[in-house]
């Protein structure tokens, strides 16, 4: 059977990768060995709140399941207007909202309608994978740049400019990032899109971590860029981080006016509809008793990070930048790697680094973490991102395990 070469330029998944090998380890190990710890898939412990369910299992009982508008139901819309007025004080049109199937088709939507074959798309490295996956899907090129913790591991404005040729077509930046947890400063945010918009560019942030900030200076959605910058932004966003809704698949975009019927046409044609019990049950996410409990977890969330964090660091496995958001920390391990005696590089077949480290963290410790091959090319052996979103327990343990095993 032929398979196109679309789908061969796909790299892998090896998040998902390790994680197999993670589980396949653990069950090799029989049920009375010690238990893996799990601290490699970017997904929260917590699960939708008592509402969301309730609001989910009413739509089923009253069949409220059919097809919905491509841009989703306007109630939940509306809604997510609401809470963009309420948390970050902006005043977005609901119809620039576009409910989709996940973030993902979110980010697929706003590819397939803005890059042409052989378009090039600027994004930093290290990055979360599946991104330039997307822009790849649309017969375009990630051009990763590296932007290393000097940079807070985000594009500046200089290097947009020097790296912006005739194929230039804008930028696919994530602010707060995955891997990373960092965010871009709002006034350099302000100078790429500026400086986007003035070669006819486009500017698309991805915001699914936005609801989880903890910094003051830097939890601020791109949409409210001043001087009516934010009006051109593309923002992608997701019920699954902050609204702890990742199975359900249900994210949204933000869109400038005019792109919002050339997306409303790709969806009608290739997904019709977000699902729609999904959709009734994420109109509860907005409830003031749904909203207390997200910040009531949000807290959670940052009460780890700031515990685990100085722990990683203790250990010898330094965070060079604290992240202000999301729950991951995105650790330099050469000197780990140094005291175990595993080579930063290796080869293609066996890479050194971060990724033999993480199957040695399984080995030795039963605690999977993901290496850096996954999130770009410029220093993937450097460094391993660690999910703080497990319970307080799982991460004292994870550190227990590390400290005796060295």
């Amino acid at each position: 059977m032929r398979i196109t070469q679309r789908a061969q330029r796909v790299e892998p998944f090896y998040v998902m990768e390790l994680a197999k090998a993670a589980q396949a380890m653990a069950e090799q190990a029989g049920p009375d060995a010690r238990r893996m710890i799990y601290l490699n898939i970017g997904e929260p412990d917590f699960t939708a709140p008592p509402l969301v369910q309730a609001a989910a299992e009413r739509a089923i009982r009253e069949g409220r399941s059919q097809y919905t508008q491509a841009t989703g139901l306007p109630a939940l819309r509306e809604a997510i207007s609401g809470w963009y007025a309420q948390r970050f004080g902006l005043s977005i049109d609901p119809g620039r909202i576009v409910v989709t199937a996940g973030a993902s088709m979110a980010l697929h939507l706003a590819c397939l309608a803005l890059i042409e074959a052989g378009d090039e798309v600027l994004m930093p490295d290290p990055s979360y994978p599946c991104n330039r996956q997307f822009v790849q899907a649309a017969e375009g090129r990630a051009v990763m740049i590296p932007s290393g913790p000097d940079q807070r591991f985000q594009l500046s404005a200089a290097q947009v400019e020097a790296a912006w040729t005739p194929a230039t077509r804008g930028v696919l930046l994530a602010s707060p990032s995955n891997p990373t947890g960092t965010s871009i400063a709002r006034d350099e945010l302000a100078r790429i899109a500026r400086l986007v918009k003035s070669r006819g560019g486009v500017t698309m942030v991805d915001e699914i971590y936005l609801g989880l900030s903890y910094e003051d200076e830097f939890g601020h959605s791109a949409l409210g860029l001043p001087d009516g910058l934010g009006d051109d932004i593309i923002s992608i966003n997701s019920f699954s981080k902050y609204f702890n809704m990742t199975g359900w698949r249900l994210g949204w975009l933000v869109l400038p006016p005019a792109l919002v019927p050339a997306v409303e046409r790709l969806a009608q044609n290739l997904f019709i509809c977000a699902s729609t019990i999904a959709q009734h049950a994420a109109l509860a996410c907005f409830a003031p008793e749904s909203l207390a409990e997200y910040e009531r977890r949000r807290a959670e969330f940052k009460a780890r990070r700031d515990w685990f964090i100085p722990q990683l660091q203790r250990l010898g496995l330094d965070v060079p930048v604290m992240p202000d958001g999301a729950f991951y920390a995105w650790a330099d391990v050469t000197r780990l790697c140094d005291r175990w005696d595993i080579a930063m590089q290796g080869t293609p077949d066996h890479p050194g680094g971060s990724w033999a480290l993480a199957f040695e963290l399984m080995k030795r410790c039963q605690l999977a973490a993901t290496p850096g091959r996954d999130f770009g090319v410029a220093e993937p052996g450097r460094y391993l991102r660690f999910s703080t979103a497990n319970s307080m327990a799982q991460l004292q343990e994870a550190i227990a395990r590390l400290e005796a095993a060295l």
